[in-house]
């Protein structure tokens, strides 16, 4: 009987209990089948970064294993050009006006006569003069070139580039520094943006008026002309100048939030008991009322690390952005420029549909994450 009542109580008690903020967001977004497809996209990215920086995979992404431009395995391999021989050449009409056609005929005679069966007379029975340390080098190499030419693959599933790298590992190895670049560069934002908003919205009075200024000075700038201003001013590549670049000035929208929210929280019941017991400051804006505007910071930062990631491509496209050796959407998106007029469209492809993808993925996991984590909705 004993038991039964208890049962029944601890029923009851869990029934009438109120869920947390955080545990009513993730029934929703359970509840919310493209937000858990979108989700599984974007982990399904994140692996391939841990991966790709621990070296399991595309840690060889530079090396040529393809010969220039191989197409993907779907289209097939490109038929190979016909190569000129010394009788095609001997079949081409002469210039009837060229007033050293006999000198020139004679000293090719006496060349050829001189220099018959070497291999240091091209197809236009001229002398190569490097036809015969080449293959010197290549003895010594037992044949080494020679064969490595004849092992490079006509096609890839994905296509090859100019330098015979493999597209689809070039592609894995660029969404490593990509989402990197993303990640680091919405941190760094969320945490500028957090701190001054929160120093703000606090305190007030001349403090919020030196802050407001900066950040009127900031967003009066149109974004894409600061950054672009910023990164001639410092006038380095690499992926931390990327990050200081993108997160220095992205850091404005997460401040107007914050700020808005700081002061609507400073004058609640639960701030104003703990500045009754003599809890300083930073206590009650860091401890106090910064986990109850937290879902704010989450919700900036994933709303970034898309923003960031686009910019990053950008800056790249435009030569700001990773350095010579390192290879991103970017950059890979740049090189496409010249290998769009010779019909070579695979590494466009796959950066655009790679990009693509996540940036789709992060974002519908975004507005639904922004969503499950608002109060008003039920």
């Amino acid at each position: 009987m004993l038991s039964t009542i208890f049962k029944n109580k601890a029923s009851i008690d869990q029934s009438t209990k109120s869920n947390g903020l955080w545990h009513l967001a993730l029934n929703r977004i359970k509840a919310d089948r493209i937000a858990v497809i979108s989700f599984l996209v974007v982990l399904f990215y994140f692996i391939l970064l841990a991966l790709s920086m621990t070296g399991v995979i595309a840690s060889n992404w530079n090396k040529e294993v393809a010969v220039s431009y191989a197409p993907p395995t779907f289209q097939g391999a490109d038929a190979e050009p016909a190569t000129a021989t010394t009788e095609t050449t001997a079949a081409l009409p002469e210039n009837p006006v060229d007033p050293l056609k006999d000198v020139i005929q004679q000293l090719n005679a006496e060349i050829q006569a001189e220099q018959h069966g070497s291999s240091a007379i091209d197809n236009y029975g001229m002398i190569d003069p490097l036809a015969a340390d080449m293959q010197a080098i290549d003895q010594q190499l037992g044949g080494h070139l020679l064969d490595q030419q004849q092992q490079l693959k006509t096609t890839l599933p994905f296509g090859a580039d100019k330098w015979g790298q493999d597209v689809l590992l070039k592609t894995i190895k660029g969404a490593e520094t990509s989402i990197l670049v993303g990640l680091l560069a919405a941190l760094l934002s969320v945490m500028i943006g957090t701190f001054l908003g929160a120093i703000a919205g606090y305190f007030g009075g001349w403090v919020d008026d030196v802050l407001n200024w900066f950040y009127n000075i900031f967003t009066s700038i149109p974004y894409l002309l600061l950054v672009l201003a910023i990164a001639a001013v410092l006038q380095q590549k690499g992926i931390l100048s990327i990050v200081l670049i993108l997160g220095l000035t992205g850091w404005t929208g997460v401040f107007r939030l914050i700020r808005a929210e700081y002061m609507k929280h400073k004058s609640r019941e639960y701030v104003l008991a703990a500045k009754a017991i003599g809890v300083s400051n930073m206590r009650r804006m860091f401890v106090h009322i910064f986990p109850n505007v937290s879902h704010i910071a989450l919700v900036q930062i994933s709303i970034l690390v898309v923003s960031f990631i686009k910019s990053e491509v950008i800056l790249s496209f435009l030569g700001f952005g990773v350095p010579v050796g390192v290879v991103s959407w970017g950059s890979m998106l740049n090189e496409a420029q010249s290998e769009l007029i010779l019909g070579k469209w695979w590494q466009l492809a796959a950066a655009s549909i790679a990009m693509a993808v996540l940036v789709t993925a992060f974002s519908m996991f975004t507005d639904a994450l922004r969503d499950a984590l608002d109060p008003k909705l039920k």
